[in-house]
Order: structure tokens, then C-alpha cells, then sequence
């Protein structure tokens, strides 16, 4: 069975770093994509950044050149480093997996990254 977790939120200030884990059960060799969500109370969860099994990825235009999706299959763990965190980056950030195509059909539970001004 599936279960993807993640790792690595909390407070910092502005102009800070994260790096987000989330780590799969199960081997994530067997997802063509694994992506990072993220969502604010009373707002949809939206796309954050994207990654493929052979390492192509693609970002919200909010979060280009801040933000690096990556993943090591051998690990069975995905990362999203995030630099240069800004107030509007707060929320709660979720790994998701697919099989093939967004959206995934597997979610972790979240985790909070707030960031203050």
C-alpha cells in the first residue's frame, strides 16, 4: 500500500529556506510524476511544482527561481527546496504521486510552512 509522507515545514522569515521531504512506501520508481501542492484555508489546492520519473520539471510562474523540485527514486523521496520565502508562500504543502498523469491519486497528509514578515 502507498503512503507518502512529508517532512520539513515550519515558521521562518521572510527571505528564508525550507526544504520539504516527502518520503513514499511502496517504491516511487513506479510514479511517472510525483508533485508538491499547496493550499490555503477557503482556497483550492493549486500546483506548485512538478517532477518526472526521468527528472523533468515544471513550476508555477510564482514560485520560478525560488523553488527546486527533485527526487531521488533510490530513496523513494521527493524535495522542494524553497529559498527566498515570501508571506504569500504560507500554506499547507502536500506531496502527491501519480501513476501517470496529474493529478495524483495518492497524497500525503501535509505540512505547514508558514512564513512571517
Amino acid at each position: 500500500q502507498v503512503r507518502l509522507v512529508e517532512s520539513g515545514g515550519g515558521l521562518v522569515q521572510a527571505g528564508g529556506s525550507l526544504i520539504l521531504s516527502c518520503s513514499a512506501t511502496g517504491s516511487s520508481r513506479s510514479f511517472a510524476r510525483m508533485a508538491w501542492y499547496r493550499q490555503i484555508p477557503g482556497k483550492q489546492r493549486e500546483l506548485v511544482a512538478q517532477i518526472t520519473r526521468g527528472g523533468s520539471s515544471y513550476y508555477v510562474d510564482s514560485v520560478k527561481g525560488r523553488f527546486t523540485i527533485s527526487r531521488d527514486n533510490a530513496k523513494d523521496t521527493m524535495y522542494l527546496q524553497m529559498t527566498s520565502l515570501e508571506p504569500e508562500d504560507t500554506a499547507t504543502y502536500y506531496c502527491g504521486a501519480a501513476l501517470f498523469t496529474l493529478p495524483p491519486g495518492y497524497w500525503g497528509q501535509g505540512t505547514q510552512v508558514t512564513v512571517s514578515s
